[in-house]
């Protein structure tokens, strides 16, 4: 179905009944002892917006300090709060769940829990929201992942993170790293016995530069998941852990030997031939083989360990007719291929017994299972602002080309680059960025998203609050459109 709003969905998940989760072994089983492979997506931009899922440019606080500038504190968080309320209701956990679909990951921002000036409150309103989308998902019969996806200081260097920097400062303060087990502390008591908790994501996408005895990087995140994960036993002594690698979890060289108890352990395992730039997915052996060997390395600690794996984020972008020069004939073609990737992803799972959680549940067009229709109130407001967006490369997720920047950037990183030695080029963690990506993110997709932001405000200013309820209203489900293919991927494979 290409629109949402006459879709019929059923009442209710299928499988047994939630209860609490456990590990045993390399399986994930339930109250009963019956295994569960947990098949879902991820909420993001709900409690943890993104730029190119909510349409503004660089990071949520700033995107929301903008608003309030030009809106006025009330009607900027009005607007936001009904941005959140249409964002998740009982229509879209009834269409999650008519796919055959388990388990919803829910990012959370640490901001709805903590005030950077009052750090040692913990803000109910937080759980309020929480509690909330929980109570609409146990009606469905689906489990929830809690991921902390943005802490303070931040925990990688990138937008999704809120730091409003490209550093990790989380690694760097210990008092950022005990608000964060505080937090974890509040929420594991909050949660306690909930059979609707799959259970916790302490850090999502953890980047820490710091190495070990044995030149690993992660030494600071190893001893901080030690850490949080005696706080959350000691609260909630049930509920499993779902523990991302270093470097955007793809990384476990650092970790210990003996894996934390009633644990899983989280990959993130998107392939870059489902991107606009590079090497695109043909479907060749070569590339099949890629794909497994590239999986088959994130999951070597789990293998050896013997212990379940949980693929937390994957998935391609797909083109719009608009954003490509053939139209709709080129789009379906590009798609084509992405399917053909993501089929492929998913026999690997398939064949490894691997929980996996798709990214992206619901945005603005890019790869979400559902999205926002172009025609809605909201898109036809921001389109403008979203074409200069993606026109300057600002969101790395909404790049389809660097054309119409490269005029601009090109000699401008190759003149920085010549003064940088061969031997030092690559020592800025991670180093799997070349030189000029990290310029990238600090210049495009932090200094130059922050000027640029502010237009997307302004687009918002002297709207009154009934005016604001129809723009947050093009997020509700009724209101969305959905992207078939996919979900009839997603639908078959989880049938099998």
């Amino acid at each position: 179905m290409s629109s949402l709003q006459n879709g019929s969905v059923s009442s209710s998940g299928k499988g047994p009944p939630c209860s609490l989760l456990c590990v045993r072994g390399r399986d994930i089983v339930n109250a009963s002892g019956n295994k569960i492979i947990l098949k879902g997506a991820g909420l993001g931009g709900f409690l943890n917006m993104e730029n190119f899922i909510n349409g503004y440019a660089g990071h949520e606080h700033e995107f929301r300090t903008q608003m309030a500038e030009v809106l006025g504190k009330d009607k900027a968080q009005y607007f936001f709060d009904r941005m959140i309320h249409h964002f998740f209701t009982e229509e879209d956990a009834a269409f999650f769940a008519s796919h055959g679909l388990n388990c919803i990951r829910i990012p959370f921002n640490y901001r709805h829990f903590i005030d950077d000036l009052n750090p040692d409150v913990i803000k109910l309103d937080g759980f309020a929201l929480l509690d909330r989308c929980v109570e609409i998902c146990a009606k469905y019969n689906l489990y929830v992942v809690l991921d902390l996806h943005a802490v303070p200081g931040g925990q990688n260097q990138d937008w999704h993170s809120d730091s409003g920097i490209t550093r990790a400062l989380f690694w760097e303060f210990k008092d950022f790293q005990d608000r964060v087990i505080t937090l974890w502390e509040a929420v594991a008591r909050h949660y306690r016995g909930n059979p609707f908790i799959a259970g916790y994501n302490p850090l999502n996408e953890p980047a820490d530069p710091t190495k070990d005895a044995n030149g690993h990087y992660g030494a600071r995140l190893v001893a901080w998941y030690a850490r949080v994960e005696k706080a959350i036993r000691a609260n909630d002594p049930d509920h499993i852990l779902f523990i991302d690698g270093n470097t955007y979890a793809m990384d476990f060289r650092a970790f210990p030997d003996e894996p934390l108890p009633n644990s899983v352990y989280a990959i993130h395992d998107y392939s870059m031939m489902g991107f606009p730039i590079g090497e695109q997915y043909e479907g060749t052996e070569q590339q099949k083989k890629q794909l497994r060997a590239s999986f088959e390395r994130k999951v070597e600690f789990m293998k050896k360990r013997g212990v379940p794996v949980w693929n937390g984020e994957f998935g391609p972008v797909y083109a719009s007719p608009h954003k490509v020069k053939g139209g709709e004939a080129e789009a379906n073609e590009v798609n084509k291929k992405r399917f053909a990737l993501l089929k492929e992803q998913l026999s690997i799972y398939r064949e490894t017994n691997t929980s996996w959680s798709i990214w992206l549940y619901k945005d603005i067009g890019y790869q979400g299972m559902v999205y926002v229709d172009p025609a809605s109130p909201y898109m036809k407001l921001i389109q403008p602002f979203v074409e200069k967006k993606e026109r300057l490369g600002l969101d790395f997720w909404g790049v389809v080309n660097k054309d119409s920047v490269k005029h601009i950037y090109e000699p401008f990183i190759a003149g920085l680059r010549a003064e940088i030695s061969e031997k030092h080029a690559r020592t800025k963690y991670p180093k799997v960025w070349t030189f000029g990506r990290h310029v990238e993110r600090v210049v495009r997709e932090c200094l130059m998203s922050e000027y640029v932001g502010w237009d997307l405000a302004e687009l918002f200013r002297g709207k009154e609050k009934e005016e604001l309820e129809e723009l947050a209203a093009s997020f509700a489900f009724k209101n969305c459109k959905g992207r078939e293919e996919l979900n009839n991927i997603l639908r078959i494979d989880c049938a099998n």
